[in-house]
């Protein structure tokens, strides 16, 4: 009887890894770093742009460093300038969807709509089409990878995840300083799904004291594209 009930877990076990584990391909094309030879790291925000975008900008220019900023669709129609100032200040900007619903147990139909109405926004409010995409919640389902490939989608994930919506400031920089590593990808959050005016005191906080110390441990501070050594999208 064991049997059955075991192959059932393994089973389970292989379905949670193909929807949300880092390194997982099944259902979509992904990275979740880059390569060890350069002593590189990319930084990556999630689901802004929001009212505090700015505060990050004004740290990442504080410290010479390049971020890729995965967008929500909605976020962007709602501040197209602050969308537009990230592009502008020479970072990468990438899709994050457009509705930040979570993707399983979603038709086909919906992912190809939620990530196109994403590309319309961004690329109509920074003249950048994205070639990035970063599922919400970093959850992937059936059908997604065919969706990125007719949208020409690389999927990403990370290396290491700051949980910066529950963890303060200085937990996240902890967090983060020791989980960097030459080709790494950091995940942070310039936003709070689709809230207006997020408080994301934590990111900032941990941004002020993150990124001089990884520079002094002589990391750059990359694109994900940079990272990976494939050309980034250019404005239209």
């Amino acid at each position: 009887m064991w049997l059955p009930a075991a192959a059932g877990v393994v089973a389970a076990g292989g379905m949670g890894w193909a929807v949300r584990g880092r390194s997982a391909s099944l259902l979509a094309p992904s990275v979740w770093k880059g390569p060890r030879s350069r002593r590189a790291i990319a930084l990556t925000f999630d689901d802004g742009p929001s009212e505090s975008t700015p505060a990050v900008l004004e740290l990442l220019a504080a410290n010479h460093a390049k971020a890729t900023f995965f967008m929500c669709g909605a976020n962007v129609e709602r501040l197209p300038a602050v969308a537009r100032q990230v592009a502008e200040a020479g970072h990468e900007v990438a899709n994050h969807s457009y509705s930040h619903s979570r993707l399983d147990f979603r038709p086909r139909q919906f992912m190809r709509i939620d990530l196109e109405d994403a590309q319309n926004a961004i690329a109509s409010a920074t003249g950048v089409t994205p070639k990035l995409f970063r599922a919400p919640y970093g959850v992937r389902w059936f059908g997604l990878g065919e969706v990125q490939k007719e949208l020409g989608l690389q999927g990403v994930m990370w290396s290491a995840i700051g949980l910066d919506w529950k963890l303060t400031g200085p937990e996240v920089s902890k967090r983060l300083a020791a989980a960097a590593a030459n080709g790494a990808i950091f995940c942070l959050h310039d936003g709070r799904e689709k809230q207006a005016s997020p408080d994301v005191s934590s990111t900032t906080g941990a941004l002020a004291t993150l990124l001089p110390e990884l520079r002094e441990r002589g990391f750059q501070l990359v694109t994900v594209s940079e990272l990976l050594g494939v050309p980034a999208p250019r404005t239209s």
